[in-house]
């Protein structure tokens, strides 16, 4: 009996100890289950009264009408706010009655951020960060805007409502519209974009990524952005500095290479003065294939909405060439941008340009060069040297030819052109370096592929060459004609006597318009073999008496 009243005793504590836990855990799953519910139905409550809370605020800082399909509160994840389709239309005191019918100016499709409880019902509601995705704005035309009021105030009151410390946006699209039909709106695609010290009223600092189309490349942006200019967005101020990096130019049909740039910034989305610099170690034309260096510094003022540009403007170097060009890059819209450069070659390397623009190898000469040309390109997708057209003044000294076996005839000529006929036949017994100095002036059009000399005159101690004619950026046509008229007569370029005294009979007959000879001549063949001989045919008409009242034969020159 004491065994069995003791083991009775020693039992009862744990039943009631258990007893009393599951009261507690039962009385704890009730608590819960009351703070959930009450927690739902706060958070439901929370949010039409935060929608309306944003949509006010909103509408109070852009001084337009803002729409929210869905906004939600949530306790699963902490105190997470969410909504979808944020839309901020244009300034409601537009006088344009397109207005209120355009597309919004913001459109968000998804926005989420992390608050207290508390702050919830607190003014001014402040929030951390804000995660937005599938944003897309519009800045309407640059003529399109409002009474400018006074947007400070209202940056103030909607602070009073809704304070952002930051944004991180991802998927965004920026859209410059423009008022001329003729142009494409300007669109850019941006791969993220950081907002920081929203809060203030004061520009807010920007770190954006984007993906240019054409050349493709990456491009980085950071700088400042405001205040925002409701009254007309266009006019927003903006700043900052950007890093263009791998820019694969072979996405421009014709050309090669990959460009570097960096620049900086400064003025309005509708009017910006950008600064920077280019570099491209490889830059080639398809038409040679040759890299070449090329380096720019450029000055230039850039309307966003049109994507026109006015370059102000560019110096460069084109391997050893330095060359200045100014102009502008127009925009036709469904076309591309049409490209007016003139540009300058104040003392360059003509072997620079021909090694770009020409397949032979090696050029055809080398010599220092002035230039002055008018660059137009036309939009389209073939080719650049397809779109390209060139005028071109030129002029060359201290010529020297690449091909061994020409430069010495010229040498001879020269020689032979000033009397000295020994010096000529030492000269082609043992041949040497150049021993003349010639010179090139002309103009030439570009186009097509092919450069059309209209005019082009060659000089040589004792000799001048006047000649037109068309050279392909292929080097595999070569058709000169023209005519050489020499210091010393035909009887003064020989060194035999006997050739003198036969030349002597027809000196007269060889020598014209004040010229000890004047022969026509042609000079044709293949970019490697060009092929030199006298034009029998333009001599004779040359020499033809003109019959009284017959036009004047026809000249090749």
């Amino acid at each position: 009996m004491p065994v069995t009243q003791t083991a009775t005793f020693a039992g009862s504590p744990p039943k009631r100890a258990s007893r009393a836990w599951r009261g507690w855990t039962i009385a704890c799953v009730l608590l819960l289950l009351l703070l959930g519910v009450a927690g739902e139905m706060l958070a439901r409550r929370a949010g039409p009264i935060l929608q309306q809370r944003l949509i006010a605020a909103l509408s109070t800082r852009f001084h337009s009408h803002v729409e929210l399909d869905s906004l939600e509160v949530s306790l699963l994840h902490g105190l997470e706010v969410s909504g979808q389709g944020l839309r901020i239309g244009a300034p409601l005191a537009s006088p344009e009655p397109s207005a209120k019918a355009a597309p919004p100016v913001v459109s968000v499709a998804h926005f989420r951020f992390h608050t207290g409880l508390r702050s919830l019902f607190e003014r001014p509601l402040r929030i951390g960060t804000v995660y937005v995705s599938g944003l897309d704005i519009r800045i309407p035309p640059h003529g399109l805007h409002v009474q400018p009021g006074d947007d400070a105030e209202r940056r103030r009151a909607a602070q009073t409502q809704l304070i952002v410390d930051r944004f991180s946006i991802r998927d965004s699209r920026l859209v410059l519209e423009n008022s001329d039909p003729a142009k494409t709106p300007k669109t850019f695609d941006l791969q993220s974009i950081d907002l920081e010290d929203v809060a203030q009223d004061t520009p807010v600092r920007f770190n954006a990524t984007l993906v240019n189309a054409i050349p493709r490349g990456d491009v980085h942006v950071q700088g400042n952005f405001g205040p925002w200019i409701s009254a007309s967005p266009g006019a927003t101020p903006l700043d900052g500095r950007y890093t263009f990096e791998h820019a694969d130019l072979s996405t421009i049909h014709g050309l090669s290479g990959t460009l570097r740039s960096t620049g900086e910034f400064r003025g309005q989305l509708h009017r910006l003065e950008v600064s920077g610099s280019t570099e491209t170690p490889d830059f080639a034309l398809e038409s040679a294939r040759q890299p070449m260096s090329l380096r720019t510094t450029f000055h230039a003022i850039v309307d966003g909405t049109t994507g026109d540009t006015l370059l102000q403007p560019v110096q460069g170097r084109l391997r050893n060439s330095a060359f200045t060009c100014r102009g502008s890059i127009v925009n036709e819209k469904g076309k591309g941008h049409v490209i007016d450069l003139t540009v300058e070659v104040p003392n360059g390397f003509v072997q620079d340009f021909l090694a770009l623009a020409v397949k032979t190898r090696p050029v055809l000469l080398s010599a220092q060069m002035t230039s002055s040309a008018q660059l137009h390109l036309r939009p389209g997708h073939e080719s650049v040297l397809d779109r390209l057209a060139l005028h071109a003044r030129f002029s060359l000294r201290q010529i020297h030819l690449a091909n061994a076996a020409f430069q010495q005839k010229v040498d001879q000529l020269s020689l032979r052109a000033q009397g000295l006929p020994a010096q000529a036949a030492e000269a082609a017994a043992h041949p040497g370096p150049a021993v003349v100095s010639s010179a090139m002036s002309g103009q030439f059009e570009l186009s097509g592929g092919r450069m059309n000399f209209d005019s082009l005159n060659y000089t040589v101690p004792g000799a001048q060459i006047q000649m037109q004619g068309v050279y392909s950026l292929d080097g595999e046509q070569f058709d000169f004609h023209g005519k050489v008229r020499t210091q010393a007569q035909a009887s003064g370029m020989v060194q035999s006597w006997w050739k003198q005294i036969l030349l002597h009979a027809v000196d007269q007959y060889l020598s014209r318009n004040g010229a000890g000879v004047e022969l026509p001549f042609t000079i044709h063949g293949t970019r490697s073999v060009p092929q030199f001989g006298l034009d029998f045919d333009q001599f004779l008409r040359d020499r033809q008496p003109a019959r009284p009242g017959a036009p004047a034969a026809p000249s090749r020159r």
